[in-house]
């Protein structure tokens, strides 16, 4: 069994809570109010940011031309083109870029990416992987989870849906997962399940992103 197929065995309960959780589950159906929405696009444009990084710490680590130029085009495509592209998006709901720009990190979105740069920085380049695979993965089985239940009447959420499960994000969900399984073939025991660990936190943040946009989370105190 391939290391990913495993992991995708051990991740199902957290992914179909993610599924069934009803900010997702009214998003697909087009009834979801858009005030946690516009939350959760303010929110996803921090993460973006830390999301950047990420890929300049692999193209740092990777040990191979091949795999550095991999992750500098997608740095350089989340910087140039999808930020450019989340900006447009968020024009939609009526989100400037200054609002943009100024939003805060909740909580959660600071716990996730802090757990994301941390790891790309402090970890081994599988560790990397591990923990960014999630991100993408998890949105694309979302994504076509809700397509196969057909596209909701709502323009900008029936958009949500066609990208995340559209063939070119689940080509990029599909070279992640590839690239998790060369990197675990060549790592020790101890590796994998450092990997295995890993993923399942990611995955875990995955869940709570989605519900502190819910709940529209803010600090405490």
């Amino acid at each position: 069994m391939e290391f990913t197929a495993d992991l995708r065995t051990e991740a199902e309960p957290i992914w179909e809570a993610t599924l069934s959780h009803p900010m997702v589950e009214q998003l697909g159906e087009g009834t979801l109010d858009e005030a946690p929405f516009v939350y959760w696009v303010k929110q996803d444009y921090v993460y973006l940011v830390e999301y950047s990084r990420v890929f300049a710490l692999g193209a740092a680590s990777a040990a191979d031309l091949d795999r550095m130029g991999t992750f500098a085009e997608l740095l350089d495509e989340t910087i140039n083109t999808e930020m450019d592209l989340h900006r447009s998006y968020a024009a939609e709901f009526d989100i400037s870029e200054a609002e943009l720009e100024a939003t805060e990190p909740s909580p959660t979105t600071r716990a996730y990416t802090d757990f994301l740069v941390r790891v790309a920085a402090e970890g081994s380049f599988g560790d990397l992987v591990a923990a960014l695979l999630p991100c993408m993965w998890g949105f694309n089985v979302t994504g076509r989870r809700l397509a196969e239940r057909g596209l909701p009447d709502h323009e900008q959420y029936a958009a949500w849906v066609e990208m995340y499960s559209s063939e070119a994000f689940t080509d990029l969900a599909e070279w992640c997962k590839d690239l998790l399984d060369e990197v675990a073939e060549d790592s020790t025991a101890a590796e994998r399940e450092r990997y295995r660990d890993l993923f399942l936190t990611s995955s875990r943040y995955e869940y709570m992103f989605w519900d502190a946009a819910w709940r529209e989370e803010e600090w405490p105190v």
